[in-house]
Formats: structure tokens, C-alpha cells, sequence
């Protein structure tokens, strides 16, 4: 009997990296992982700061059955290992004038929520989560499946014209609710994926149906418990996970991915290679010039970047527990469209701020000594086509973002933070491997979505496959695992029907 067992080189251990590395290693194949930094994660990188915990990157977590998935495939149940707790409201949403709107779960509270700031906009919302969900069940799908071919990217577009989801977010939640307010209440989510509100195509709303579907959860030790859960999954299985093992170049020989260099010089050869690490980075510094196409090469330069982040990590030596905060905090600023228009188009640091704030110690009281808060805060801000100098104005930008906490929602913060660190575009660059320093890669317009984003498979390299935010289906957590079940699915077609079997098994001892 023939062994079809591959070989299998896997650079960075992002969600990306280990969703591909556990459902290839269960289905029996030789995989190693290689991570230039000192601990798992990628993006979700956590720091340790005199015994508080952050969450380098993503804090929300959706779409739990993909995580029950993996765990599936290795025949175990996913609660044995990790915990996850649901959160409600989903996000507090504070507008310009610190008026507060509850993101709830449940669709009458979030309806009486919609009626207390616009009593009209009622009876469109009821139509505008109608129709959301009409959206997702129809799109759902093809989250999950590779786009290679045109033809599947073309059966798409007639559905997206019928139901008026090729317009930009704002300008569909616009035909739904009147109150401006609501309005960007109804279409921030691209924000999350690194979209522009005013640009990135409603097609995305299946965002706002995946939170309303399976909810929004925390992992209890924060999304680094996660990270550590899944690599001691992989290994179990057989994985190999190396650290500290930057790689500088993918080996091709002929047509085809032999293997990998790394920085210290060694060469590792596989029969297969998957990059988990940013597409267009790869593309522009792993692999020889002469082997990118004049169109790929054309595709790269042109193509529109998602724009980049700063985010503060700080702790507290007191609690902030009064009711006022929630676990997910959005806050918008006063002019909000001016500010997406700066950051999107006119790649400019806007004089107005847009701020994430997460507070995972109001879920976990864990994640900081005892008596003491975490808080990451999250600011929206130009990739690095934008002539700022991070080098000189880091420190004014961060103090920029404390006063404008202090002066809006938490009066006196300054004077209780006794840690501090912070990350702006230089580190998505120069530490993450993003491409001009883009928190989220390719902008998530309607002409870089699906067929037209860099693909999961290589069309030029066998044998080289991409997952990650860079390719399809894009950013966030939910679609960058998803980029992995795609790739292992495209390199061992088995694994479509050994991951239905393990889900079966599952939900049977469940």
C-alpha cells in the first residue's frame, strides 16, 4: 500500500498556521511549524507585564463550532481543554456626546436599545436583521470553500446585486435606520476585519449574523489561552512547533516549494509548504523575483491595504467594576466620516479618534493582580504609505489616547496606570512580517474579496499554499481559521469527509 502521507512545512503559527497544522497532523501527515518569535500565536500574541496579561491581537471570539471542530478531529471535546465564556452586551457603544448603546445578544433588548435612541427605527432594524440572516445563510457557505475558479466567484455576484449587498456597509444599514448613530452602530463591523465602513461591501454583514448565531465569547485566560490550548493540540497529534525560528526564504526548485531557509542559515525540505505569515510579504521578500509573475508582482504594488493600528496595553492598581464599562467598548468620535476618510483614503493621521477598549479583567478577574484592572485600547490609524514618524510621535499619540479616555469615560486614569506598552504600525511591519505595516492585509473591498484576493493555493508554486488574513476569506479570527480548514482540505482532499466523520463522532458523545 502506497504511503500518501506529505511532509509538511507550515511558517508562523497564527490561527492560521495551527488550524491548517492540527487538521493536517490528525489526518496523519509529518508537520512543522516554524515561528520567528519566542511564543505562539502570531497576531495573537500575549505580554506579560508584572503579573498582568494581554491579549496582543484578537479579543473577539466568534463562531465557537470551529474551535469544537479541531478538537473533534484528535476525537476530543473542546470544553475538556478550554472554557469559554459568553459576553452580553456584546460591545457598549458610546457616541460623541457619551450617550451609551448596548449591543445585546437578545434581539427585543437590542430592539427596545434601537427604540430609546430613534423610536422610527424600529420596525427597519427588525427588516435590516431579517435580512442579514437571509445574507448569511446564502454566504455562510462559501466562507469556508477555496475560490480558484472564477465561475464561483460569478454564481456570487447576481445574489449580491438582488439583495443591495455590493454597496458599502454604511450606505445599506442607511436604507434600513435613519439615525445616524444607529446607522454606524449597524455598520462598524468592518472595522473589525480592517474594512472601511463607507467602502467595504454589506456582503460583510454575515459578521453581525455570526455574532448573532453562536454569540461572542471570551476563553477564560484570554485569546492566549486559546493559542496555548490548540499548540498543545498540534503537538499531541505528533506537530513539531519551533521557535525563535525566523524564516528568510521558501526553497523552490523548478516549478515547485521544496522547503524553507531560515535566518540562522539551516534548510528544511518538505514536499509541501503553507505560509501563515502576510501574503504580500511573502510574496515580495521569501521568494525569488523569478518566480512572481508580472501580473502577481502588478497585483501586490496596486492593491488597496487595510489600514493599521496602534494598540496601548496598560494595567491599573484599582478596579474599574462600577457598571459603567463593559467587556468590549466601542467609542466613536465626532466626526466619524471625516476621520474613516482620513485613515482609508487620504492615508493621514485624523485629528479625531475612533477607539476599541477591552477590559477582560471585568470577565476574568485572572488577567490582572488581584485589585487591579487590564485594559487594551485599541486606535485606528493610516498603514505606513502615510508620512507619519511612529519613531517621533509614538509617546504623543499614546498620551493623545489616555487623555482622551480620561476626559470621555474614565476620569483620573492616568494616575492609577503602573504598566504600560504599546505597538503602532512599525511593529506590524517590522515584527509581524504586514506588508506597509497593515494590521488586517488586504483591504476588504468588493474588487479584492473572494476570487480577487490573493488565493489559498498558488497558481504559480506547487506545492505552496497561503492561509492567514492575506488570503481568502480575509481577517478575523472565524475566517483566518477557516483559511486553514481551506488549504488542508486543498493539499489532502480526504480531510473534507475525516472532519465530517470527527463532527459526527462529537456531537454524538456531546
Amino acid at each position: 500500500m502506497t504511503d500518501t502521507r506529505k511532509s509538511i512545512i507550515i511558517i508562523g503559527s497564527g490561527f492560521g498556521g495551527l488550524s491548517a497544522a492540527i487538521r493536517l497532523a490528525a489526518a496523519g501527515h509529518w508537520v512543522q511549524v516554524f515561528e520567528k518569535r519566542d511564543k505562539p500565536g502570531g497576531r495573537a500574541y500575549e505580554y506579560e507585564m508584572d503579573g498582568f496579561r494581554f491579549d496582543g491581537g484578537p479579543t473577539v471570539i466568534t463562531a465557537p463550532y470551529l474551535f469544537d471542530e479541531l478538537y473533534a478531529l484528535a476525537g476530543k471535546r473542546r470544553e475538556d481543554h478550554l472554557e469559554f465564556l459568553p459576553i452580553d452586551p456584546f460591545y457598549r457603544i458610546f457616541d460623541e456626546s457619551g450617550r451609551i448603546f448596548n449591543h445585546w445578544h437578545d434581539h427585543r433588548m437590542a430592539e427596545e436599545e434601537v427604540a430609546r435612541f430613534s423610536p422610527g427605527d424600529s420596525i427597519g432594524y427588525r427588516r435590516f436583521l431579517k435580512d442579514t440572516e437571509y445574507v448569511f445563510r446564502n454566504f455562510h457557505p462559501y466562507t469556508e470553500r477555496h475560490f480558484l475558479q472564477f465561475s464561483r466567484m460569478l454564481r456570487i455576484l447576481p445574489f449580491m446585486f438582488s439583495t443591495g449587498t455590493w454597496m458599502p456597509m454604511y450606505n445599506y444599514a442607511a436604507r434600513y435606520v435613519k439615525d445616524d448613530f444607529l446607522r454606524r452602530v449597524l455598520s462598524f463591523h468592518p472595522l473589525l476585519i480592517g474594512g472601511n465602513p463607507y467602502s467595504t461591501p454589506a456582503i460583510y454583514s454575515l459578521i453581525i449574523e455570526f455574532e448573532r448565531e453562536w454569540g461572542i465569547h471570551y476563553a477564560r485566560g484570554g485569546t492566549g489561552a486559546i493559542v496555548r490550548a490548540l499548540t498543545e493540540l498540534f503537538q499531541e497529534l505528533g506537530g513539531r512547533l519551533t521557535l525563535n525560528a525566523e524564516v528568510k526564504e521558501i526553497i523552490v526548485e523548478g516549478r515547485g516549494a521544496k522547503g524553507v531557509r531560515l535566518a540562522d542559515g539551516s534548510v528544511h525540505l518538505a514536499d509541501t509548504v503553507i505560509c501563515n505569515g502576510d501574503a504580500a510579504h511573502a510574496w515580495k521578500n521569501l521568494i525569488s523575483k523569478q518566480h512572481r509573475s508580472p501580473a502577481l508582482n502588478f497585483y501586490i504594488d496596486h492593491q488597496q491595504y487595510s489600514n493599521s493600528l496602534v494598540v496601548l496595553y496598560f494595567g491599573t492598581n484599582r478596579r474599574y467594576n462600577d457598571g459603567k464599562l463593559a467587556h468590549h467598548n466601542l467609542i466613536f468620535g465626532s466626526d466619524y466620516r471625516k476621520m474613516m476618510r482620513d485613515v482609508f483614503r487620504r492615508k493621514k493621521l485624523s485629528n479625531d479618534m475612533m477607539l476599541y477598549l477591552h477590559v477582560p479583567t471585568l470577565t476574568d478577574s485572572g488577567m490582572a493582580p488581584e485589585g487591579c484592572e487590564s485594559f487594551y485600547v485599541l486606535s485606528i490609524v493610516p498603514h505606513l504609505d502615510a508620512q507619519v514618524d511612529w519613531g517621533v510621535i509614538n509617546d504623543v499619540y499614546c498620551n493623545g489616547i489616555l487623555e482622551y479616555l480620561e476626559s470621555r469615560i474614565i476620569p483620573d486614569l492616568r494616575k492609577h496606570i503602573v504598566v504600560r506598552k504599546n505597538i503602532n504600525p512599525l511593529h506590524f511591519r517590522d515584527t509581524l512580517n504586514s506588508y506597509k505595516g497593515a494590521a488586517f492585509a488586504s483591504h476588504p473591498s468588493l474588487m479584492q474579496s473572494g476570487w480577487a484576493r490573493l488565493h489559498n493555493r498558488s497558481s504559480i508554486i506547487q506545492n505552496l499554499y497561503f492561509v492567514g488574513a492575506g488570503t481568502h476569506p480575509g481577517a478575523g479570527v472565524p475566517a483566518v481559521i477557516a483559511s486553514g480548514k481551506i488549504a488542508a482540505e486543498l493539499i489532502d482532499p480526504e480531510i473534507t469527509a475525516f472532519t465530517t466523520r470527527a463532527n459526527s463522532v462529537s456531537k454524538s458523545i456531546a
